[in-house]
């Protein structure tokens, strides 16, 4: 597994690894120093030197990073530390190991491709990646990268990657055909993301933060960065301060935060709250205590190809859903039958859709619950994914040994 994201942050990545582990696998995985989101290098680690640890059944094997430093220069200079780090030093801390394939887990940035391709030369091993973000649209998307010159030149090398490796995997069905085009000849199967089963499983009571224990609590869970258009959430919340049983809650931390923090002091909101980052464990427990899951993005051609990774969490979880998203990610939600979607970054219909299941009875949402919790068991359950994960693994290891024949 080459990934530069790997617990103890948390991504989805991290339970493919140990289910891979539990299912007779033996997994390496190549990652960098944990710094994910707060940008700043986790307690235990050290960001220069090679570390060596283990977790979830599989090693792991950590190299030098620069941490993100939520800045611009400082994220640019992250995501290239990585990939000089992986070209100079992942053969070395990797030598004497015997790899069948090596999987690429590619959110931002799909550079990290780059010194496992070459890794994959080095050493004859086919090379498989799960593109979860489409680049560069999403840089340009999100305004780390404005400069036409640059995001061309940053296109190339996109479509350098996709076309060196041996196999794309694609989270969304709506990314074939923009991956298509930059992918040659290289082949394309979609792959969409899951979560854990403990999303599924009723959570045992804990302390919930403020807001979450109203009558009607709108809860809104992950990163809160400029992609999430979160102003949104401000603006649905100022239209509904009157009814005083819906509260939105907006756990998690990001660059927005602190933009949403005063935006919410200087217009009052007391129905507004954001109580911050927890522990991962803690979401399952705090999406069943909600009366409405909320997904946002920006409304950007980029983003209407994707699912966020919450939408398969919230289905899990059985509640209604009110998505303020474009595209593929709208389409999971009405097509599950699990809850309401809207135009992204319109606070007057989030409004409106945030009422309307407020007016609903609690048996009526009850269906948009199950629905969703059905069709997360039909098309994202966990297990089942990572048995066809392994099954596209072996396909794609027989097939490089045929070739070599």
């Amino acid at each position: 597994m080459f990934t530069q994201y790997f617990w103890p942050e948390s991504f989805r990545i991290n339970e493919v690894v140990a289910s891979l582990a539990d299912k007779g696998a033996q997994v390496n995985v190549l990652t960098g120093k944990p710094n994910y989101p707060q940008g700043a290098v986790f307690s235990g680690y050290k960001a220069w030197g090679l570390q060596r640890e283990s977790h979830g059944g599989a090693g792991v094997y950590r190299i030098p990073l620069a941490p993100r430093r939520n800045s611009g220069v400082g994220l640019a200079i992250n995501y290239l530390s990585f990939v000089l780090s992986g070209l100079l030093l992942a053969p070395w801390i990797l030598r004497g190991q015997r790899h069948d394939v090596i999987f690429v887990y590619a959110p931002s940035p799909i550079l990290q491709a780059i010194p496992a391709i070459f890794l994959g030369w080095l050493t004859g091993a086919p090379v498989v990646l799960w593109v979860q973000d489409l680049w560069p649209a999403s840089l340009s998307a999100t305004g780390h990268v404005k400069n036409p010159t640059v995001l061309r030149a940053v296109e190339r090398l996109v479509a350098w990657i996709y076309r060196k490796v041996d196999l794309l995997l694609v989270q969304s069905e709506a990314f074939v055909a923009p991956v298509r085009a930059l992918a040659g000849d290289t082949p394309i199967q979609y792959f969409p993301n899951s979560v854990d089963a403990s999303f599924s499983a009723p959570a045992a009571g804990t302390s919930v933060p403020a807001g979450l224990d109203a009558p009607f609590p709108v809860l809104f869970a992950g990163n809160i960065g400029t992609a999430q258009a979160v102003d949104v959430i401000i603006d649905a919340a100022e239209r509904l301060q009157q009814h005083s049983d819906i509260q939105f809650v907006v756990v998690g931390d990001g660059s927005r935060r602190n933009g949403m923090l005063e935006l919410a002091r200087q217009r009052g909101l007391t129905n507004l709250h954001l109580p911050g980052r927890f522990p991962v464990e803690s979401m399952p427990g705090f999406m069943q205590r909600a009366a409405v899951l909320l997904v946002t993005l920006a409304d950007r051609e980029v983003f209407a190809y994707t699912v966020p990774s919450k939408v398969q969490a919230y289905l899990a979880a059985g509640r209604p859903i009110v998505a303020c998203i474009n595209g593929e990610g709208a389409r999971v939600v009405t097509g599950a039958g699990a809850g309401l979607a809207v135009a992204a970054e319109d606070g007057a219909a989030l409004a409106d859709a945030v009422m309307t299941l407020y007016r609903m009875d609690s048996a009526q949402r009850a269906v948009l619950g199950e629905n969703g919790a059905r069709y997360f068991a039909q098309h994202f359950e966990h297990e089942m994914l990572v048995d066809r994960l392994r099954g596209i693994l072996t396909d794609v290891i027989a097939t490089r040994k045929e070739k070599m024949r």
